[in-house]
């Protein structure tokens, strides 16, 4: 599972070497291919194949008419490339994502569990800074058993 936070660096080339602490679970459980995408152009969401695999599989459940699958698909086809790690440990975030969400030079790798997030480090942090927790928000968790 992908946790925590570390500072990396997206090269002039595009690529973003993965922090040793995420390659390594991706030496173990996932192999070297990756989905790279994003839901809304902010971020770029690095996908284990495997990983993209299990939403594509739900997806396909989904009636192709319905609205909200294709707005989904729109968007993560749009931005989304297939890539395989390099033997430095390294993807190529694709182009158009990295223009759109800023992820170039400094940037912020998340673990979201099961994928990893490249984010502008300055945008993020004003993002944080702008939508505080708030008690709703502590309360939906509760509510879920957090």
């Amino acid at each position: 599972m992908f946790r925590g936070n570390h500072p990396a660096r997206v090269d002039e080339k595009g690529r973003l070497k993965l922090p040793a602490e995420f390659k390594r679970l991706v030496d173990e459980k996932y192999g070297t291919l990756f989905y790279i995408t994003s839901r809304d152009g902010v971020a770029a969401e690095i996908y284990p194949m495997p990983e993209w695999q299990r939403i594509e599989e739900r997806l396909a459940a989904i009636p192709s008419f319905n609205a909200a699958k294709r707005k989904y698909l729109e968007r993560v086809n749009y931005y989304g490339q297939t890539a395989e790690m390099d033997a430095q440990g390294r993807v190529l975030i694709p182009q158009i994502l990295r223009e759109t969400a800023g992820v170039t030079g400094d940037v912020l790798v998340f673990g979201y569990q099961t994928y990893l997030q490249v984010s502008n480090r300055e945008d993020f942090t004003k993002h944080m800074d702008a939508n505080p927790m708030t008690e709703e928000d502590f309360k939906d968790l509760a509510s879920m058993g957090f």
